[in-house]
């Protein structure tokens, strides 16, 4: 199994930026396709953003789209979010998944325990 460990997040500033990072122990990192995922307070676990093992190919929801980028480093076994433009809609825990290759929560098979994100004036 893989174990994931997210850090970055905090209290940002709306139109300010953040670098979520997703650190991977365990298993080899480079075997995995990740996603980031965030969850709003009373709300259901929503997709981000996909990458694929290579970083070759990467996915994203519509409303992140030109303001995120997911991008991986497997020499450092490290998963990135970095998070531009930021809205206060944006606020809520963000969490790095490995093991799915799709928009759905429920196919990814390792979660890290997630970071808040509070994006306010």
């Amino acid at each position: 199994q893989v174990q994931l460990v997210e850090s970055g997040g905090g209290l940002v500033q709306p139109g300010g930026s953040l670098r979520l990072s997703c650190a991977a122990s365990g298993r080899t990192f480079s075997a995995y396709d990740m996603g980031w995922f965030r969850q709003a307070p009373g709300e259901g676990r929503e997709f981000v953003a996909y990458i694929n093992w290579s970083g070759g190919s990467t996915y994203y929801a519509e409303a992140m789209k030109g303001r995120f980028t997911i991008s991986r480093d497997n020499t450092k076994n490290t998963l990135y979010l970095q998070m531009n433009s930021l809205k206060p809609e944006d606020t809520a825990v963000y969490y790095c998944a490995a093991g799915g290759r799709t928009t759905s929560p429920s196919a990814y098979r390792y979660w890290g325990q997630g970071t808040q994100v509070t994006v306010s004036s």
